[in-house]
């Protein structure tokens, strides 16, 4: 059995724009023809491919059909700029990426600049956290991932980036309201503290502040905590005294410096990094690969 291309790429827009009536705007065509092209393929195949939901996404069996459509098109965009076809610079290829927060708020979008001012290509980022980018890479929503998962996806490479190195950090003035000195406190006295006083949580699969508090011996579920679900929001938040948090070094350094922000002390927390892309030939993806790898060099601790 062969899967026609023309259906599968109509499949990838239908999943790319959220809607059959978008995915009819981007391919020029209408959307009873998306619709035809879509429920034919899913005919050929046996399998129900896209779940009509706002916005639309794959189902298992779809899932693999995306994944082919995208790895055509980056190939397809690779072949026609070696060929030097005006094509490839005309119809710029979209390269979908996953990333975790931090990064995407620090070190990441630089390297990324680097590589649009050389080829003709735009960016559709897809942010979670670093645990679980892995799975937009497994089931082909993205083409690479920042990932903590040192073992390969089935299907992908994986290169070593480096350590985020976050450290507990709050205001002075947080810290001697909540005694959360640990030059004065005994131990027994800074785990009372850390029990009482609130914390700044990214959302609710945020894992660092409970494993510093865990490391401290104080009950993670304990201390009262806000939640705010953006990198440089959660700084901000912290930086304000509405709280303690971890930071990485990126966003504390010279508030730090300055002394406008205190360490709690204890073990630094380190969160290694990979970098995990589709294994294909692409000079696009390499390119990518390459400046993220070189960025993090500069921006990211040694393990």
């Amino acid at each position: 059995m062969e899967i026609p291309l023309d259906l599968a790429r109509t499949l990838a827009a239908v999943i790319d724009e959220g809607t059959f009536d978008a995915a009819a705007r981007r391919l020029r065509i209408t959307p009873s023809a998306v619709s035809q092209r879509v429920k034919t393929l899913e005919q050929q195949l046996g399998r129900v491919l896209v779940v009509r939901s706002k916005p639309t996404r794959a189902t298992d069996a779809g899932a693999p059909i995306v994944r082919l459509a995208r790895q055509l098109a980056l190939l397809e965009h690779d072949a026609l700029a070696e060929f030097g076809l005006d094509e490839a610079s005309a119809r710029p290829v979209s390269m979908p990426l996953a990333v975790n927060a931090d990064s995407l708020a620090t070190w990441f979008l630089p390297a990324l600049a680097r590589v649009a001012e050389r080829f003709p290509v735009v960016f559709d980022l897809h942010r979670d956290d670093q645990d679980f980018t892995a799975g937009l890479l497994e089931s082909g929503t993205v083409m690479g991932a920042v990932t903590s998962q040192s073992t390969p996806v089935a299907g992908c490479l994986v290169t070593a980036l480096g350590v985020m190195r976050y450290e507990a950090v709050a205001t002075p003035a947080f810290a001697a309201r909540w005694s959360l000195d640990r030059r004065r406190a005994g131990s027994d006295e800074m785990a009372a503290a850390l029990a009482a006083a609130p914390l700044v949580d990214f959302d609710r699969r945020d894992d660092l502040q409970r494993e510093y508090l865990a490391a401290a011996e104080v009950d993670p579920d304990a201390p009262p905590r806000h939640y705010v679900p953006a990198s440089s929001d959660f700084a901000n938040a912290v930086k304000l005294g509405l709280g303690w948090g971890m930071l990485p070094a990126f966003q504390s350094v010279d508030e730090l410096a300055a002394g406008s922000l205190v360490r709690l002390g204890g073990a630094p927390i380190d969160v290694p990094l990979y970098w995990q892309q589709w294994n294909l030939r692409s000079t696009l993806l390499t390119a990518v690969a390459d400046e993220l790898a070189a960025e993090a060099r500069i921006a990211l601790a040694r393990p």
